[in-house]
């Protein structure tokens, strides 16, 4: 059985080969917030000016361009950053490249690829296959599997875009669903350029919605939307007057249970 004191030498010189990698990309411009709390693979590149907090891990083939932040607690493996992105701190990037410009705060990247000047996160997840255009902006609580959203386009909250492709310059309203899969089999749908898709609706797949097509909240889209047009599937709402009191559901106080509050 190996000795304590073996497996304490053992680590140390883990500890001092990590350093050592360390000191060599702080040589060539690269900042530490704590030099001994990084942990960077042989093969990683990292360009001048990049400034990495502790905690971080980066794997693999990684590539950080010039003028980066890499936040507290992140995971790099085989990722491609640009140079000026802010990876907010425990971001995972994983066979995934993030261009110029960029920052993904707090989110989950797998197999995916984004633009220039995308804006990614708070807690975004693009799942395997996932392609972002230059300034998109794909928001908190938002996932994006296997789907192509173009440039301009905002998701910016609670929202899942499965199997899709989305023109440039789309809304993608809070709590649309792209329903993507019938039980047995996955169905692609595509938004055009300069659409509106209102909050809270449901894109039952495969569904085509046309340029500058607009779709109002609440509808539950089933059939294709042509360009231009407006796509509303909500029942009318309606107002009755007086309900409550007749149904003995408001309840009158009482003067004394007024003044005892």
């Amino acid at each position: 059985m190996e000795q304590a004191a073996e497996i304490t030498a053992r680590y140390e010189r883990k500890k001092d080969e990590n350093r050592v990698n360390n000191l060599r990309h702080a040589e060539r411009g690269v900042e530490f917030a704590d030099i001994d709390a990084a942990y960077i693979a042989q093969n990683v590149r990292i360009d001048p000016g990049v400034r990495i907090g502790p905690g971080v891990t980066i794997e693999g083939e990684t590539e950080i361009g010039a003028d980066c932040v890499i936040g507290q607690g992140c995971f790099l493996e085989n990722a491609r950053i640009g140079a000026g992105c802010v990876i907010g701190q425990n971001s995972e990037i994983i066979d995934s490249s993030v261009g110029d410009g960029s920052d993904v705060l707090q989110s989950v990247l797998k197999e995916s690829v984004a633009g220039k000047a995308v804006s990614i996160g708070p807690f975004a997840y693009l799942r395997p296959g996932s392609e972002v255009g230059d300034r998109a902006k794909i928001g908190d609580f938002v996932e994006i599997k296997n789907a192509r959203v173009g440039e301009d386009t905002k998701i910016s909250h609670l929202t899942y875009v499965g199997d899709a492709d989305i023109g440039k310059d789309v809304n993608i309203g809070c709590g649309v669903v792209f329903v993507n899969y019938d039980g047995r089999e996955k169905h692609r749908s595509v938004v055009g350029d300069d659409a509106f898709v209102g909050c809270n609706v449901n894109l039952i797949s495969p569904v085509r919605v046309g340029d500058g097509a607009y779709i109002a909240a609440g509808t539950t889209v089933t059939c294709d939307i042509p360009a231009g047009s407006l796509g509303v599937g909500r029942p009318k709402g309606r107002v009755i007057e007086g309900w409550v009191k007749r149904r003995g559901l408001l309840r009158e106080k009482s003067k004394t249970e007024r003044k005892g509050r």
